[in-house]
């Protein structure tokens, strides 16, 4: 099985450093002393991710955000939600993930996902749908997700599973 979360992590460095570049690239106006320090601490960064130094690269990207924040640079890129940030570096990582994943697998794994978000939905549908039992559907539904993150069929399909069956005993068609 491929090291997906290892492609996770590098398109989440790929994608902090494509928006600070558009950033620092753009003509904005604003105080040249902090972007040029932006763009220094940008290089520092990029130069340690090609050295596989990533945890230090992933500082260095923090401290940009930091610096933007206390320097009140009103353009400058906001940090991402953590979900805002998973969902970018799912996006980016798609490409890296269909050069090692056969086409076979990663339908399985669409697969997956959309029945999963259509029973999902099916669920949120009912009426009279307790607090428990949504905590307990988000919970399978979150590490289905990590599962398919992960690109591990196997444990999406158990957690898939674990949903279908609580569709089931609630009377919900998967």
């Amino acid at each position: 099985m491929p090291d997906v979360y290892g492609f996770l992590l590098d398109a989440e460095l790929s994608k902090a450093f494509d928006v600070w570049s558009g950033y620092l690239n753009s003509r904005t106006g604003e105080d040249p002393g902090v972007r040029a320090r932006l763009r220094d601490l940008l290089e520092s960064a990029r130069t340690a991710a090609a050295e596989d130094e990533l945890v230090h690269a992933r500082a260095l990207v923090a401290e940009m955000y930091d610096e933007a924040e206390e320097a009140g640079l009103p353009w400058a890129p906001a940090r991402p939600t953590a979900e805002k940030a998973d969902r970018q570096a799912r996006d980016y990582a798609k490409d890296d993930l269909r050069k090692v994943c056969t086409v076979q697998r990663r339908e399985a794994l669409d697969t997956i996902a959309i029945i999963l978000s259509v029973t999902r939905r099916r669920f949120w549908a009912l009426p009279d749908l307790d607090a428990a039992t949504r905590r307990d559907i988000d919970y399978i539904c979150a590490r289905a997700g990590m599962a398919l993150d992960l690109a591990h069929e196997t444990a999406a399909r158990r957690e898939l599973e674990r949903l279908e069956s609580l569709a089931r005993r609630l009377g919900v068609k998967p």
